[in-house]
């Protein structure tokens, strides 16, 4: 392929060097596995800067998510459930990603059936669509879950 993008045909790669040589610009191996191999004379900096600019432009156009926390306990009150909800839906809107940990202390570890339905319910209880990214799960000191918005 020539630098303007016209079709040169088949030839042997001695000859394409000369070619690209002769327009003072690279020789760029494109598709090394095909059959003839495809070569292009371009301005190889010109290029990698081409493409560098390109990939700054899409990382910038990415958006970043968040994961928030969420701490409840075997003893919290149902006004501060009302708030954390609220909290936990506020996040869900905003697009971030929601753990939500139950925290066991002491001899609350002897009821991991209640801290694993107290969880569970506090997940009913927001009303903002979400999907579970990961099911309710034990880890040493309680229960987590991690939910995203749809």
């Amino acid at each position: 392929m020539g630098s303007d993008g016209e079709m040169l045909g088949i030839m042997s790669s001695e000859e394409a060097l000369v070619l690209a040589r002769a327009q003072e610009l690279d020789l760029v191996e494109i598709a090394p596995k095909a059959k003839p191999p495809v070569l292009k004379i371009m301005d190889y900096g010109k290029f990698q800067y081409q493409q560098s600019k390109q990939e700054r432009i899409a990382k910038g156009k990415q958006k970043k998510l968040d994961t928030k926390g969420i701490r409840i306990g075997m003893r919290t009150d149902t006004h501060d459930l009302e708030f954390k909800k609220s909290q936990a839906e506020k996040f869900l809107t905003k697009g971030n990603k929601v753990k939500i940990e139950i925290m066991l202390r002491g001899r609350e570890k002897a009821h991991q059936d209640l801290a694993r339905t107290t969880l569970v319910n506090f997940v009913k209880l927001i009303s903002v669509p979400f999907k579970t990214e990961q099911e309710v799960k034990r880890f040493p000191a309680g229960y987590n879950t991690l939910i995203c918005p749809e």
